[in-house]
Parts: structure tokens; sequence; C-alpha cells
């Protein structure tokens, strides 16, 4: 949901000389390039706020990398020691901004490549009057391995990452078993991790990797199976009903192309989910645009809750 852009000193418009951040990467990047012309006021704001509220990091050839043994002390950054909330994939911080709000005895890390959404943070932050917020311009694994210490994390949340629906394309999404292992190494021990996304192939994704975690438990075992389940409702009553342009049949028959069979049941001897796992919603997170474009196409949303061993 995000992309590669200009380093936070330089305009959102200014030009970008870098290599492609994939010629010497080891891992593909979840997000692609997008505009990054702000609106006037979000141009005016940035101006104004990025300096106190973005937080410069060296990097490391591409303009989202950050270098190897960059050391930031956040306690330093936000000029007190507090729980620290790191919330990847931003968009345009309606979670971060309204997490700042309820609990302002804790620190937000907002981490988020696209500077139109950065900007959008920073409107609200100075309407909101808010001083527990910092965002990180760059690609959320090195912020993981790089920039946070083991343990160092309260809460992490990931809410309606790219999908990347396309089997080719899997290798992009952000969680994976390799997130976990990175998750489980930032997060304090009994600190959590939040998930949303609105796809069921990514949810039965999301909960496989991190059900095979060792120091991870679901905070939910077993909650929302069989017709209480997201999961199977959305395998028999056809719900993905588009992606893109593609329309997706009901589970009678095969999986359209490019749609794993997980979103419509296709293939499956039982389309009902047992396993389940499901967490409520997670009632700190205000609807966001993304998630309201998802309940407005009449897709479900899945919410995971997980706990740091």
């Amino acid at each position: 949901m995000t992309s590669e852009h200009p380093a936070p000193a330089q305009h959102a418009h200014g030009h970008n000389n870098r290599p492609d951040p994939e010629l010497y990467r080891t891992e593909p990047v979840s997000f692609v390039r997008r505009g990054e012309r702000l609106n006037p006021r979000r141009q005016k704001t940035w101006d104004r706020s990025h300096g106190k509220f973005i937080v410069e990091v060296p990097r490391d050839r591409a303009t989202t990398s950050v270098a190897e043994g960059t050391d930031i002390h956040w306690d330093q950054v936000f000029g007190r020691t507090a729980p620290l909330v790191v919330d990847i994939g931003s968009g345009l911080g309606e979670s971060t901004a309204q997490g700042a709000i309820d609990h302002p005895e804790w620190d937000f890390i907002s981490v988020e490549v696209y500077t139109p959404g950065l900007a959008a943070l920073l409107v609200r932050v100075e309407d909101e009057g808010l001083e527990n917020v910092r965002g990180v311009q760059a690609n959320a694994p090195e912020v993981l391995d790089r920039l946070l210490p083991a343990g160092s994390v309260q809460e992490i949340w990931v809410f309606f990452p790219d999908p990347w629906h396309k089997t080719r394309h899997h290798k992009r999404r952000l969680v994976s078993p390799a997130f976990a292992d990175r998750v489980a190494r930032v997060l304090a021990p009994g600190g959590v991790l939040r998930l949303a996304t609105d796809w069921s192939s990514y949810a039965v994704h999301m909960r496989a990797a991190m059900e095979a975690h060792p120091q991870l438990a679901n905070a939910h075992p077993g909650r929302a199976t069989g017709e209480d389940s997201p999961l199977t409702r959305v395998r028999l009553e056809g719900r993905e009903l588009e992606v893109g342009a593609q329309p997706l049949a009901p589970r009678t028959g095969s999986a359209r192309a490019g749609v794993s069979e997980a979103s419509t049941g296709a293939g499956l001897e039982d389309p009902v989910d047992h396993e389940g796992g499901w967490a409520p919603r997670f009632e700190g997170r205000p609807l966001t645009s993304f998630e309201n474009k998802a309940l407005r196409a009449g897709r479900l949303v899945f919410d995971l809750t997980y706990l740091r061993l």
C-alpha cells in the first residue's frame, strides 16, 4: 500500500535518481512506486513539520533503505521512555493518530514509504497537537532489522497491507515467516501483534505464518470457527466478488486465474473453517479509508492478534 519515494529532506515531488532497490536487496519489497505529488495543505504541512516528526535515517543506496549499523535511541527521539507502538504501512495515518490520541502515555512510530500518506499523518498530528508520534520513511523489514532493538516494542500493527493476489507475487507479501521472525525479535515478552486484512487468501497466509512461529501465540485460539468464521462465509457466499476487474465465481467452480482457492472454496473438500483463531475487531482501530473501501465492496475483515511468549 506504499511506494518508493524521495528521502524525507527533499520535497515530495523532487526528482529521484536512486537505483531500484530490488537490484541489491535480498528480499522483494512489498510496495510499488506511486505518484508523490502533495496537495497544497499537505505540502505546506510537510515543509513545516517533517523535520520534527519524520526521523531521518541513513540510507543504503535506495531512498527507502536503512543503512546497516544505524543506531537510533527512541527515548531520545521522543524525549522520554514510554511503551513503543509501531504501525507498519500506516497509510493516511488514521490508526497511528487515533492511537496517539487514545494513549498519550505511549509513543507511536509510523512506518510508511508513501510520502502523501506521511504528509496526511502530519496534518493529523498538527491538528491534534500530538507530540507522541514520529514517522519513518523506510522499508518495513529494514526498520525491524536495523532501527528497533530486540524486545523494545510493545505492539506492532499491520492493517490492510497489499495482498498481492497473484501467486507469482506472493513473495512480495509483507506478512511471511521471515516477518514473524522479525516481529518476535523486536516485541517485548507479552507484546502484541495486530493484523487485519480484507482478503481471505492473505488472512489464511497470515494465520499460517504466525501460528508456525514458536514465540508467537494466538490470543484467541479456536475463536470464530465453523459457520461463525468469516473464512467460511467468504467461501460459501462468494463474497470476494472482484479482484481487479476479474469477477470471482462462488465455490461451485474453479478459482479464477491468479486468485487463491482459499478465497473461493474451489477445490476444497470441506469449505468450512475448523481452525478459526480470528480476533474480534480491534477497538483501537478507527474505520480507515482502506477498511471502509473493503466494507463498501462487501468484503469481510479478518483480524488476528498474537502475543509474544
